[in-house]
């Protein structure tokens, strides 16, 4: 019993009954230009005096809401209105305009159904709800049965007991048909306002650009913060340790450990600037690191913390990296940066770093035992980026609290140049190997 009247009179079923009300509303404009011309076109009477009339103006509305539907603001206002008042799960609801014609299509049979359907719950909640009062007070009230109010079978030859079962009948049968129309248009509501198929697909775009956006932040804010403060670690601790026996050693921790932060604060400050205007082109931000100018800063902020560092570097014809291209060189930087990195925290002993231009048609034979994944049969040019260093012992090693996530966002940076980073034991040593195309371009 208690459900019953919750389906009927509970805050959800009230809510949908003020929906229909609404549509009722809207359709008053479209109902009022028709019932001119109907009225018209029946010689000049007013059609709202004849019932007759006054349905065919309500039918000759209904064209009219459909046509109008078709226009784009139609359906994410219907969607905010379906969400608010009866109770349908929003992921079942599309978001944003029409844009296929069958997208709005049926918001057009939505729209017609909505105002249609809601026209007639507001006549009768605006008839039947006096009439109903008129009939209950029928018995008690004497003046009312000697009113002319058209309803003579209540009059004195009638019994007057029969009315208000009749009122508080009208009064039921009002509520359940507000309360089968919100549930019909709430049924209806993810058929016609739904996600077509170019909905969803535009949906699944805007959701994997979005966290292509997020995963870049991730990386830059892994390799930029992540890195720095790695290094200033390990600087600081090697400064410790010689605190007592070379103090010039000490200087040199400081000074690398004060130039690391600096740098790291002007990073951080560019990748904030992407969350907050999406602009990484702003006149103020620090420019991204990059191969040609930042590679010999970074290994020596490596030395500083104590790391024995060996760089082979055969950039090609030039004789620098300036030749490379910009996008590349940032991230064949980032790459490098994420490699001693995990050097130093992992490793031990000293670390071999190559970095080479090479042909893309040289021979890729698998001396490093991995799969060879930089060999490239058009003759384009490859960046090659080789890391090793001898495993730390178990003991020795710095826990792991990254998941590793560095070396997930380097494979992704050369994915997205169409090339790859492997990582992993090769005999007795760690090594990373990295091999980035460098086609075009721009600075």
């Amino acid at each position: 019993m208690r459900d019953g009247l919750s389906r009927l009179l509970g805050a959800r079923a009230r809510l949908r009954w003020v929906h229909q009300i609404l549509g009722g509303a809207l359709l008053m404009p479209y109902f009022l230009l028709t019932q001119v011309g109907v009225g018209t076109a029946a010689g000049g009477v007013n059609a709202l005096s004849s019932l007759p009339l006054t349905l065919a103006a309500y039918a000759a509305a209904l064209p009219l809401v459909a046509v109008t539907a078709v226009f784009g603001l139609v359906r994410p206002l219907s969607v905010a209105a379906v969400r608010a008042m009866c109770g349908v799960p929003g992921e079942r609801l599309a978001e944003g305009p029409a844009r296929s014609w069958a997208a709005r299509g049926r918001t057009s049979a939505w729209w017609t159904l909505h105002l249609g359907l809601g026209a007639l719950i507001s006549g009768m909640t605006l008839a039947v709800p006096p009439m109903a009062v008129v009939l209950i007070t029928l018995p008690f009230v004497s003046g009312l049965r000697k009113a002319e109010l058209g309803m003579g079978w209540f009059g004195t030859e009638a019994d007057p007991y029969v009315a208000p079962l009749f009122g508080i009948g009208l009064l039921g049968g009002l509520v359940l048909c507000a309360a089968g129309a919100g549930a019909l248009v709430a049924r209806m509501a993810p058929v016609l306002l739904g996600p077509t198929a170019a909905d969803r697909l535009a949906a699944a775009e805007e959701r994997a650009a979005d966290l292509a956006v997020r995963n870049r932040l991730a990386r830059e804010l892994h390799d930029a913060v992540g890195h720095a403060l790695s290094a200033v670690t390990l600087q600081a601790v090697a400064a410790r340790r010689m605190l007592e026996r070379d103090p010039g050693f000490v200087r040199e921790a400081l000074a690398a450990i004060e130039d690391t932060t600096r740098r790291t604060v002007g990073e951080l400050d560019a990748v904030l600037g992407l969350l907050r205007d999406g602009d990484p082109a702003r006149p103020d931000a620090a420019p991204a690191p990059t191969l040609a100018v930042d590679l010999d800063g970074l290994l020596a902020r490596t030395r500083a913390a104590g790391a024995t560092v060996t760089a082979h570097q055969d950039p090609g014809p030039g004789g620098d990296w300036a030749g490379l291209p910009a996008i590349a060189s940032r991230e064949a930087y980032r790459i490098v940066q994420e490699g001693l990195s995990n050097a130093l925290r992992h490793g031990t002993g000293p670390v071999d770093l190559r970095i080479r231009v090479r042909a893309g048609h040289e021979n890729g034979h698998r001396e490093n035992g991995h799969r060879e994944n930089g060999h490239r049969e058009d003759g384009q040019r490859e960046l090659e980026i080789t890391m090793t260093n001898a495993p730390a012992a178990p003991g020795e090693r710095e826990p792991r609290t990254t998941g590793g996530r560095g070396l997930r966002g380097s494979a992704e940076r050369a994915a997205l140049l169409g090339g790859s980073v492997e990582a992993g034991p090769y005999e007795d040593r760690w090594q990373l190997r990295a091999v980035l195309p460098l086609a075009g371009g721009g600075r």
